[in-house]
């Protein structure tokens, strides 16, 4: 490692980069990540709208709609054309199964994702051993079933989910959460995720993270489903596709150096085929881990993709954000990961309960 000049590091460290130290810390990722979040300001997070209020419109099944302009996507912009299959689509009103399997045949159906004896791997959020889905912590049970089943009709030879909770055990997460239940009755294996599977692993795209320890079974699968749910998150702002990678990692701390960067760079190695996000229910203040049904939000909604960038950037006004404001999805467009350009993807918004 080249040694920085006294000026090189004090621009750096008046800039706020952070990166060198943080490289450092990532020679093995750093320790477990087992704090409790800091409480959030009162107030910093805005409620999120109703489900029609700064969105486009509710259309009937099949028609294809734009967003509501946003600073990506001036006024005077125009929408593509919907050719072919959407790049995201948008599925409200209805059941969490329906809700999913509506969305995911919009975009061509689970065959277009997972062929004959795939080996897949769904990615939920199941962070927490202390709170029921209704809490909006984790992802709902409903949700995540709906993709096993779907998998399983398209031919995956072995479908399994896991995830990788910094409050209680796995075991406690899986049941307390009630996706154990769901994934196992429609066919597929929870994991737990073994210490010993997180490897050292490069990552050639990283601009920041080039380094960690990753669960190695994630990266030999076929297909791997992120299946986030939208909320609220007191560093990040929001936990959402990108961010829901992190349970991949053996060690988390070191992640917070730098955030938005090094969460793209492990998107950029973990690379999922096809993001699902939960906002069922959304936590709207106080998470990660909530515990407060007061921050809960009901949208009945689900946002499926297979650009996680574009998943991420429209969830985001869920919350009344920009995709911009987010850093992780700013780092994600500058590397090519996926797009934010709400304005000129072709999306269909479905109405599943009419």
């Amino acid at each position: 490692m080249s040694r920085l000049t006294r000026k090189q590091f004090f621009n750096r460290l008046a800039a706020g980069i952070g990166a060198l130290l943080g490289g450092w810390l990532l020679g093995g990722c750093g320790a477990e990540d087992t704090t409790a979040p800091a409480t959030p300001t009162p107030g910093a997070t805005q409620a999120p709208p109703s489900p029609t209020t700064g969105l486009a419109s509710t259309a009937t099944v099949g028609q294809t709609t734009t967003p509501a302009p946003t600073e990506e996507q001036p006024a005077t912009a125009t929408a593509t054309p919907s050719l072919g299959q959407p790049d995201l689509v948008v599925a409200r009103g209805g059941e969490p199964e329906e809700l999913v399997r509506q969305a995911v045949a919009a975009l061509g159906g689970m065959e277009r994702f997972v062929r004959p004896g795939y080996n897949v791997i769904i990615k939920p959020n199941i962070c927490v051993a202390y709170h029921t889905y209704e809490y909006a912590a984790t992802t709902n049970p409903w949700v995540v079933g709906a993709l096993v089943k779907l998998c399983r009709e398209a031919g995956a030879g072995r479908v399994r989910v896991m995830d990788y909770p910094f409050g209680g055990t796995p075991e406690e997460a899986y049941v307390r959460s009630g996706i154990q239940e769901q994934v196992q009755a429609a066919g597929a294996q929870m994991e737990i995720m073994s210490a010993f599977k997180f490897l050292p692993t490069d990552i050639p795209e990283g601009r920041d993270l080039r380094r960690c320890k990753v669960y190695d079974e994630v990266l030999n699968a076929d297909l791997v489903i992120d299946v986030p749910i939208a909320k609220h998150h007191e560093l990040a702002q929001l936990t959402l596709g990108m961010k829901n990678l992190m349970g991949v990692i053996r060690d988390r701390p070191a992640m917070h150096v730098n955030l938005g960067q090094r969460l793209a760079d492990l998107t950029s190695l973990v690379r999922p085929g096809l993001t699902v996000v939960d906002a069922v229910r959304i936590l709207v203040d106080n998470g990660p881990t909530g515990g407060n049904l007061a921050d809960v939000r009901r949208m009945d909604t689900v946002i499926a993709t297979p650009d996680i960038v574009a998943a991420d950037s429209y969830a985001a006004t869920l919350f009344g954000k920009q995709p911009s404001e987010l850093t992780y999805v700013q780092a994600g467009t500058e590397m090519g990961l996926g797009r934010s350009d709400l304005g000129n993807l072709r999306f269909e918004e479905l109405a599943v309960g009419t």
